[in-house]
């Protein structure tokens, strides 16, 4: 994980089951908002043509944002910690 923090409209993957919301490990949503001042994210989670299925308010260390462009072999890797 590189030291990037978590954004608004980050493209994010679940690290966790969450069973109560029908959601997976791995399940890709939206940041929507940032949530107590940047320590937490609600996060939407939509189908194939945008309808949003379920938007939650989630921990860092419950999602890992997702690049799809190469990360410079400088960037540093650091654990994150809730």
């Amino acid at each position: 994980m590189t030291t990037n923090s978590v954004k608004l409209l980050d493209v994010v993957a679940l690290t966790v089951d969450l069973p109560e919301y029908n959601l997976w490990r791995g399940q890709v949503g939206t940041v929507v908002e940032m949530l107590a001042g940047g320590s937490a994210f609600e996060v939407e989670f939509s189908h194939r043509n945008g309808r949003t299925y379920e938007s939650i308010g989630l921990r860092p260390n419950q999602i890992m944002v997702l690049y799809f462009e190469r990360v410079s072999p400088d960037a540093k890797s650091e654990m994150v910690k809730a």
